[in-house]
Parts: C-alpha cells; structure tokens; sequence
C-alpha cells in the first residue's frame, strides 16, 4: 500500500511541477511580447531621434 501512495503522490507533485512550469512559459512570452511592443511603440526626443522606453 505504502509503495502506492508514493507512486501517486510522486505523480501529483510531477504534473503540479509541469503545470507550473507551461504557466511560466506563457508568463515569459506575454513579457517578452511587451518589451517588443515598448521598443516598436517608444516615442520620440525632441532632437527627433528615438528616445529610451525604460528608466535605467
């Protein structure tokens, strides 16, 4: 009974890991859609050139 219940519970900790690993690369692509948009959509100085979307 006892080498059972590691089985499943082995089983369940796995598609819990992979769940939440499909969620992130989901997460990550989102993100990397927008930082692609910020650089396509980032205004211009007043010189005329293209100015930075981000502070640093």
């Amino acid at each position: 009974m006892i080498p059972i219940l590691l089985v499943l519970l082995l089983a369940l900790i796995l598609f819990g890991a992979g769940f939440a690993l499909k969620a992130l690369w989901w997460i990550a692509v989102a993100v990397l859609v927008v930082w692609l948009l910020g650089f396509v959509m980032r205004g211009t100085t007043t010189a005329g050139g293209r100015g930075r979307w981000y502070r640093w």
